[in-house]
């Protein structure tokens, strides 16, 4: 896992086809660079949460691992910038 402050950290909103967000998460469980899987309510299927060294390791991620999924239909990725706030 990437140390916080360092490197990258991207969330991946995914549309998957109906009723495959269990496969969706399911094929990602074994991807290192990816730290979270959520399935959710609303426009959005399931949102991944990605932590990486560089860009390119996050293109990799997305182009390669998540979007390829026969069942992922498109993919929005946000790429996170700034400090954030950590409760305790």
């Amino acid at each position: 896992m990437i140390k916080s402050g360092s490197g990258l950290k991207a969330y991946v909103l995914i549309n998957t086809g109906l009723g495959r967000e269990s496969e969706v998460t399911e094929a990602l469980r074994g991807v290192k660079e990816i730290t979270a899987t959520h399935t959710v309510y609303g426009i959005h299927d399931v949102i991944v949460e990605v932590e990486a060294e560089t860009m390119d390791e996050v293109k990799e991620v997305v182009f390669n691992q998540i979007r390829r999924l026969d069942h992922v239909k498109n993919t929005i990725t946000l790429i996170t910038y700034g400090e954030s706030i950590d409760r305790d």
